[in-house]
């Protein structure tokens, strides 16, 4: 009932606006009772209608009161504070939904302090003082409220549980270490605790120790970001200002070629114009002597014509005609279009060869992914290679847009420093870096799928792909497989199949090669080395009609 009344006393000195109890409690004229504060503010926002009212009874004040501070019922609203807080204090000591309540108290119970794992009871402050005072209690283990203790209660002989069973792994009473569990290899709880102690701090310690690893791996992890960051923004700076001066520089040439090829239009143009008006002059100087022949052609006094003939002007000498015109030709300009065409295609090759030098490579700050184990898989990588002429041997012909090679008879080449000489043999445009996948169709008596670095021999018998250490070579031959690598050969067993898979992943140094028949690949032989330079494709085929071509996965 006392709580009642609290309750009530609260509300009857709650402010109606805030519902909170009063705070510096004024009283207007009507008797309602606010917060100074809370009507202040209610009546600032009627100050536009310049009319104010009670929020309660809604008795309307003209002009604004002055409303003065309620100093009884401030200290009513004060004292009900402090009654107020003794009794929710007193009202905290008892036990809610979510407590732990104590075992001893009748009526409603107080929360729990501690409890007692030999007594498998909780106790609230008052009833816990026994186990501080008297002696019988000294050894009983007192701990945070729990509301599991009847767990350590054995169900069969209604026992605490003291001892633990290492046999069965459970939990017993010694009833039980007598009866069913006789003769197991039994300890005391308190022991195997202990034990089991030991074990978890040992395995917090290796977590705690894998956490610190963890957090330096990621702060490497973060650095390697902020240095990754770093060298791409110069990377991108850098090439910004080499690709500016770069077009700056081909502008500069695209303007003076321009005004050369205009200065020597002017030039020809000047020539042919001059040319034009000396024709121009003759052809006029013809057409009067013409005139006059015809004049003295028609006078029928044949005296007269004997005597004007003499006087008629001399035929023009060295007369220039049409067909003897010296026109300088158009081949200049003709000569200057290939020119540029020519250094155009320069440009492409070399952009094209050393694209690879300038070009930001794969950049791994995790580990390699794992390679795949199906084809699906591995088409996820899957490499565009086209062949490159300019490496191939003489009597390779390519087609096919540069993905066949067909060993013929004949055929021929230019020279160029490239290409192969002493085996029949070529080699991708692409350089491959990073992982990558391709697929050969071979079919012939023999067909070597390698891979190689750009600058392997290109002459003698050491150009053989496999027999140097700057490429690496799966022989397809007839019936068998074998790799080689800087001369070593080495069998290699697996279905036999007309198409090849070639695998790689640059930075883990995975060279695999796989016999692909339908979906299904197998595994025919893979290398694990350490690559230095980007690689490119290549074929070997033995003999005359054999071809190998790189299959379109896309």
């Amino acid at each position: 009932m006392a709580q009642r009344g609290v309750q009530l006393d609260r509300e009857s000195f709650s402010c109606p606006i805030c519902l909170d109890l009063l705070k510096d409690p004024v009283t207007t004229i009507c008797g309602h009772s606010y917060c100074m504060k809370c009507i202040a503010g209610f009546w600032d926002g009627e100050d536009e209608k310049k009319l104010h009212s009670c929020p309660q009874c809604r008795q309307s004040f003209t002009p604004r009161p002055v409303l003065l501070k309620n100093t009884m019922l401030a200290a009513l609203v004060e004292e009900l504070k402090k009654t107020g807080l003794q009794a929710a204090a007193t009202d905290l000591c008892y036990a809610g939904a979510g407590d732990v309540a104590c075992d001893f108290c009748t009526g409603r119970k107080l929360r729990a302090c501690k409890s007692c794992l030999q007594c498998v009871a909780s106790y609230c402050d008052q009833h816990l003082q026994p186990h501080y005072e008297l002696p019988v209690f000294k050894k009983h283990k007192l701990v945070e409220p729990s509301k599991k203790l009847q767990e350590n209660i054995c169900s069969r002989h209604d026992e605490v549980m003291k001892l633990f069973c290492r046999t069965d792994q459970q939990s017993i009473c010694y009833l039980c270490s007598v009866d069913e569990h006789k003769g197991h290899d039994t300890v005391s709880a308190a022991a195997e605790r202990t034990e089991r102690q030991r074990e978890l701090e040992g395995s917090r310690l290796d977590i705690q120790q894998r956490i610190q690893d963890g957090e330096k791996e990621v702060k490497r992890l973060q650095q390697e970001v902020e240095v990754v960051n770093s060298s791409a923004d110069k990377a991108v700076e850098d090439s910004e200002k080499t690709f500016t001066e770069l077009i700056r520089l081909v502008e500069k040439r695209s303007s003076d070629v321009k005004q050369q090829l205009r200065s020597q239009q002017e030039r020809e143009v000047s020539g042919v114009r001059e040319l034009q008006e000396k024709l121009e002059q003759e052809i006029s100087e013809l057409k009067r002597r013409d005139a006059e022949l015809e004049l003295l052609s028609h006078t029928e006094d044949h005296n007269q014509f004997l005597l004007s003939y003499p006087s008629l002007p001399a035929p023009l000498s060295g007369a220039t005609h049409s067909s003897s015109t010296n026109i300088r030709p158009l081949s200049y300009f003709e000569d200057v279009t290939a020119a540029l065409s020519a250094l155009r295609d320069k440009l492409q090759d070399v952009l094209r060869e050393e694209w690879t030098n300038v070009s930001p490579t794969e950049v791994d700050v995790l580990p390699s992914a794992a390679e795949p184990a199906s084809r699906a898989g591995f088409l996820r990588y899957s490499q565009e290679v086209t062949l490159d002429p300019n490496t191939a041997y003489t009597r390779l012909v390519l087609s096919e847009g540069g993905r066949k090679a067909t060993l013929m008879r004949q055929q021929s080449y230019s020279s160029h420093p490239d290409r192969f000489t002493g085996c029949q043999q070529v080699l991708s445009r692409e350089s491959l870096t990073g992982r990558c996948y391709w697929e050969v169709e071979q079919r012939g008596l023999g067909v070597f799928v390698a891979v190689a670095y750009k600058n392997t021999s290109r002459a003698g018998g050491e150009s053989l792909f496999g027999n140097n250490d700057t490429s690496w070579s799966l022989d397809c031959l007839k019936n068998s497989y074998r790799f080689r690598y800087n001369r070593i050969s080495t069998p290699v067993s697996g279905p036999p199949s007309s198409r090849v898979g070639v695998y790689l992943d640059h930075r883990a140094g995975v060279l695999s090669f796989y016999s692909i028949v339908s979906e299904t690949t197998t595994l025919l032989h893979r290398v694990q080395t350490t690559f230095t330079q980007p690689l490119r494709a290549g074929v070997c085929l033995c003999d005359y009609g054999d071809t190998a071509e790189f299959c379109k996965l896309k």
